[in-house]
C-alpha cells in the first residue's frame, strides 16, 4: 500500500466555540459553568444554537437547533451570544501554541488544527505519546478534542471526525477508512445524499467503483477527495507561519512564571542558537522568542537587527526590552527561539564605532519600531515629492544614493501641497501677499522662479509645469510656493 513517509496529526475540537467561550469566562472572572451551555445567534428562522458544550450535547442539544426547542428540553439552559471572530482568533492562537509539537501548524476549518509532525514525534516518545500529551494538555484547559495521526491529512481528518481517533500505521490507510462513511472524505451534503441513493455509504464501497463513471456522475471533486485521503494526490499544509531556519526549544519540568526564570531560559536558548549559527557561519537578522503557556496560549516577542548578529549579550538585551509583554499566565511550559532570517557573518566588523552604531540602531528599532527608524534616501528626480524615499535605517554608506546638498530646497515638505489664495501686481510676478491656513502673510522678499517640468517618461506625468518661488513674510518666515495652471500652492517650509 502507498506510503509517503510523512505523518500528519488532525485535531478536532467538536465543542470549540462553546468551550472557548467558557474558557475565556474562567480566565476573566474565575467563574465556571459546569452544566449545559450553548451559544446562540439570530437567524432567518429565529434564534438558533451555534455551539454547545459536552453536557448540553449529552441531553440531546445540537448546533442548528432553535432556542425554543432547546428551552423545551432544558428550560434553565445557560446561553450567550456567539462571537465567530473571537472563535477564529482564538483558534489561530491555539494553532500557534501547537507549534510546541512541530513548526508546521495550520487552522483546519472553524474547529480544527492540522500539524505536520514528520520527524517530530520521537521528541515526545512516539506518535501515540505525542497525541496523548496534546489531548491531556487541552483537557486541562477545558477543551475536549479528538486527534488522529496518519500519512495523509485527509485520512487523519476522516479518522478524527468519523472514527475513534488514534494512530493509523503507515500503509494501513485503506483498512482504517474502509468502514467509515463517505462523508469522512469531506464531501458536501448533496454529494453524500446522491451517493447514498445509489447504495454507496462507506468509503470502501466508493473506492471499489470505476473511476471514470464515478467522476462523470458525482463530480471530479469526489474523486479528488478520495485520492487525497489515499495519498494519490498531494495535500500539503500551508502553515500559519513560515518555519524558522533555525529553531531551539527548552521544556520545563514544572511551569515557570518568574522573570528570573524567563531570563535564565532565554540566555540558555540564545547560547544554544548561537552555537548552531556559528557552526554554519551565519548571523541572525530576525529572531522570535516564543513562550507556550499551560493554558494553551502562546506569546511571541520579535526583534530584528541591522546587520547579521550572533552576540548573546546584545541579542539578550534586545529581547529583554520586551519581557514586559510576556504574560506567563498560570505558567510557561516551553520556551523557544526561532531565527526566521539569517545571513552570512563577515569575519570581523570594520571598526568598533560601526559595531556600536549598529547595536544602537538595533535598540532604537526594537524600542520605537521599524517604521519610525528609517533613513531618508535621495532619488534622482527634480520633482520634490519624488526626490526622496524612506528605507529601513542602516549604517551610513550601507546603500542608497549620497544625499545631495540643495540649499535652495526647504527642509520640510508638507504631506501634500496645500492650495492657497494669493494676490500679485502682475500675472508673472510673485505674490504680494497670500492666505495660508486662514492667516494673511505679507511678502517682503521673493526669489525665483525655478521651473520644474513634468517627467515625460512617467505615463501619465502626474503633474503640470510648475514655477517655484522662495518667499519671506514680514515675520521672517520663509515658504516654498509654486504656481501651475490651477493656481498657487504651498509645498514646503524653510528653517
Amino acid at each position: 500500500m502507498f506510503s509517503n513517509g510523512r505523518r500528519y496529526l488532525v485535531l478536532w475540537l467538536q465543542h470549540w466555540s462553546a468551550e472557548r467561550w467558557l474558557r475565556a469566562l474562567r480566565r476573566r472572572t474565575g467563574e465556571t459553568l459546569p452544566g449545559p451551555f450553548a451559544l446562540i445567534a439570530a437567524d432567518q428562522g429565529g434564534i438558533r444554537l451555534t455551539g454547545v458544550n459536552v453536557p448540553a450535547r449529552r441531553i440531546g442539544l445540537s448546533t442548528g437547533m432553535t432556542l425554543a426547542d432547546a428551552r423545551a428540553l432544558l428550560p434553565d439552559l445557560a446561553v450567550a451570544e456567539a462571537d465567530p471572530q473571537a472563535d477564529r482568533m482564538a483558534l489561530a492562537d491555539l494553532a500557534d501554541w501547537c507549534g510546541r509539537y512541530a513548526p508546521w501548524t495550520a487552522v483546519d476549518g472553524s474547529d480544527g488544527i492540522r500539524i505536520d509532525i514528520t520527524g517530530s514525534a520521537h521528541l515526545f516518545g512516539g506518535e501515540e505519546a505525542l497525541r496523548t500529551d496534546l489531548l491531556a494538555r487541552l483537557a486541562a484547559t477545558g477543551l475536549s478534542a479528538r486527534a488522529a495521526i496518519a500519512e495523509t491529512p485527509g485520512a487523519a481528518w476522516a479518522v478524527a471526525h468519523y472514527g475513534d481517533g488514534g494512530c493509523v500505521a503507515a500503509g494501513e490507510v485503506a483498512a482504517a477508512l474502509a468502514r467509515l462513511p463517505v462523508a469522512a472524505l469531506r464531501l458536501d451534503g448533496e454529494t453524500v445524499q446522491a451517493l447514498s441513493r445509489v447504495g454507496v455509504r462507506r468509503i470502501a464501497d466508493l473506492a471499489a467503483l470505476p473511476r471514470a463513471p464515478l467522476a462523470l456522475r458525482f463530480g471530479a471533486q469526489t474523486l479528488r477527495r478520495l485520492d487525497q485521503a489515499f495519498g494519490r494526490v498531494a495535500e500539503p499544509i500551508s502553515p500559519r507561519k513560515e518555519p524558522a531556519q533555525f529553531r531551539v526549544r527548552l521544556a520545563f519540568a514544572e511551569p515557570v512564571a518568574r522573570l528570573e526564570d524567563i531570563e535564565m531560559a532565554t540566555r540558555r536558548l540564545l547560547e544554544a542558537l548561537v552555537g548552531e549559527l556559528e557552526a554554519v557561519g551565519q548571523g541572525v537578522r530576525q529572531l522570535d522568542l516564543v513562550v507556550y503557556r499551560v493554558d494553551g496560549d502562546c506569546r511571541r516577542v520579535c526583534i530584528g537587527t541591522a546587520a547579521p548578529n550572533r552576540t548573546v549579550p546584545h541579542l539578550f538585551r534586545l529581547l529583554k526590552e520586551h519581557f514586559d509583554r510576556i504574560d506567563p499566565g498560570f505558567g510557561i511550559e516551553v520556551m523557544g527561539l526561532e531565527a526566521h532570517a539569517v545571513q552570512p557573518m563577515t569575519l570581523q566588523r570594520e571598526a568598533e564605532g560601526e559595531e556600536a552604531f549598529e547595536d544602537l540602531l538595533d535598540r532604537l528599532r526594537n524600542h520605537l519600531g521599524s517604521r519610525t527608524t528609517v533613513n531618508l534616501i535621495a532619488v534622482d528626480s527634480h520633482v520634490p515629492e519624488r526626490a526622496v524615499t524612506v528605507m529601513p535605517a542602516a549604517r551610513p554608506g550601507s546603500g542608497g544614493a549620497v544625499w545631495p546638498v540643495r540649499s535652495e530646497r526647504p527642509i520640510a515638505l508638507l504631506v501634500a501641497p496645500e492650495q492657497i489664495e494669493a494676490a500679485m501686481s502682475e500675472p508673472e510676478d510673485p505674490p504680494d501677499w497670500f492666505i495660508w491656513r486662514r492667516v494673511v502673510r505679507t511678502v517682503v522678499e521673493a526669489e525665483g522662479p525655478e521651473r520644474i517640468a513634468p517627467e515625460w517618461w512617467r505615463l501619465p506625468p502626474g503633474m503640470q509645469m510648475r514655477d517655484y518661488w522662495r518667499l519671506t513674510d514680514a515675520a521672517g518666515r520663509r515658504y516654498w510656493l509654486y504656481r501651475d495652471q490651477a493656481g498657487w500652492y504651498l509645498q514646503g517650509l524653510f528653517a
